[in-house]
């Protein structure tokens, strides 16, 4: 197990050096537990910082990845517009599923009354 020697001090750590470290844990064979051991850094660290990489929270050319407005806005309706069809098909499916137990009210209703008239 790594020996973290700056276990009692917070350090904070550059976005550039984060992003290397999450670049090298990246590359093929090497081994998250690997990377952090030779930054000394904790393994879990590191691997939240894969997570914020992932995100976008870290970048390596120090940009942040940048959403377009019209994009989200787009997905957002589409969602939307989607909820609102799924409500409808609901409210199809219960009712159909009303007008089938009416119609086997119904032919249940004609089987007893023509028991009663025999």
């Amino acid at each position: 197990m790594a020996r973290y020697n700056n276990s009692r001090k917070t350090w904070q750590y550059t976005e550039e050096f984060k992003a290397k470290a999450v670049q090298l844990s990246l590359l093929e064979n090497v081994q998250v537990k690997e990377v952090a051991e030779t930054l000394d850094i904790h393994p879990f660290m590191l691997s939240r910082w894969r997570k914020e990489y992932r995100e976008g929270k870290i970048v390596t050319d120090k940009r942040k990845k940048i959403t377009s407005i019209a994009q989200d806005k787009k997905e957002l309706d589409r969602v939307k517009k989607l909820e609102n069809e799924n409500a409808r098909l609901r409210q199809e499916n219960d009712l159909l599923k009303k007008w089938q137990r009416f119609l086997a009210e119904e032919h249940q209703n004609d089987l007893d009354s023509s028991k009663d008239t025999q």
